[in-house]
């Protein structure tokens, strides 16, 4: 059936040609950049020594044995996988709060979310391994996850809130009507609506943390970001180091991304396995 003038034919016969021009500009563009890069690296003199990478991501000796920057990025991982689940954990509890009756709820989820949305993040993450760690005996990697989970906790509140406030008021009223409890209510009829809405900006959340986990190398943590800084120290790989490292995290965001796309797909009902 032809949509907008067009047959199905020839939308097919626009698609292709986009996919084409499309195509061409990417390779373009990045040739460009390649060219960029050599040409700048022959006026620094910089003698690339790629070879000498793989050896920092993997070893087959005898068995798999994960290099530097493997290790590095399990560590990332296991940050930014506990860090996660207490941001929306932490996000989700403060957007309650500031929608409740109760002043108090509400005063101290908008001190919380003032100070930690008005302050640097690398602030708060020595605040809290320099100060607040001694006192109660925290361990580095606690101090890590609690700063990134109050501090992505507070931008995913905002995203809880506006996914929340735009389901009609009319369920609210209907539930209530029911005699449903509000952990019932929010259960099963608001949270899954919410979510559904505010997948893409979750997303962009998550990735935004996996991008400031980097700054626990700060204090000391072994994550891909500080052992991409021992190995530059050791090696001056520099630019070789550096760019694997951002490989590694633009794949992880990438694969992140994709992950969260394929649930959304599923959970709106249009993804067909």
């Amino acid at each position: 059936m032809p949509q907008g003038g067009c047959t199905l034919a020839h939308c097919k016969a626009d698609r292709r040609r986009y996919f084409i021009t499309d195509t061409l500009m990417y390779l373009a563009v990045m040739a460009g950049f390649i060219w960029f890069l050599v040409a700048g690296s022959e006026r620094l003199g910089y003698n690339w020594q790629w070879y000498q990478i793989p050896q920092y991501i993997f070893t087959w000796e005898n068995g798999f044995h994960p290099g530097l920057l493997l290790q590095g990025l399990w560590v990332t991982f296991k940050i930014t996988g506990v860090s996660l689940v207490l941001a929306f954990a932490i996000g989700l509890g403060t957007a309650l709060c500031r929608m409740s009756d109760s002043f108090m709820a509400n005063g101290i989820a908008r001190v919380y979310m003032e100070i930690i949305r008005n302050s640097p993040l690398l602030i708060q993450l020595f605040f809290i391994y320099f100060v607040i760690a001694p006192l109660i005996g925290m361990e580095a990697f606690w101090s890590a996850v609690w700063a990134l989970s109050l501090f992505e906790g507070a931008y995913a509140s905002e995203i809880f809130r506006a996914g929340i406030t735009s389901i009609h008021k009319g369920q609210f009223e209907a539930a209530q009507s029911l005699g449903m409890s509000p952990y019932a209510l929010y259960r099963h009829i608001i949270l899954p609506q919410a979510i559904r809405r505010i997948l893409p900006p979750l997303t962009s959340q998550a990735v935004s943390l996996v991008k400031d986990s980097a700054l626990v190398a700060t204090i000391a943590i072994h994550d891909l970001t500080m052992q991409g800084m021992a190995i530059v120290a050791e090696t001056f790989l520099t630019f070789e180091i550096w760019f694997t490292v951002a490989a590694i995290y633009l794949v992880v965001t990438l694969i992140l991304s994709w992950i969260v796309s394929v649930l959304e797909k599923r959970m709106s009902g249009v993804y067909n396995p």
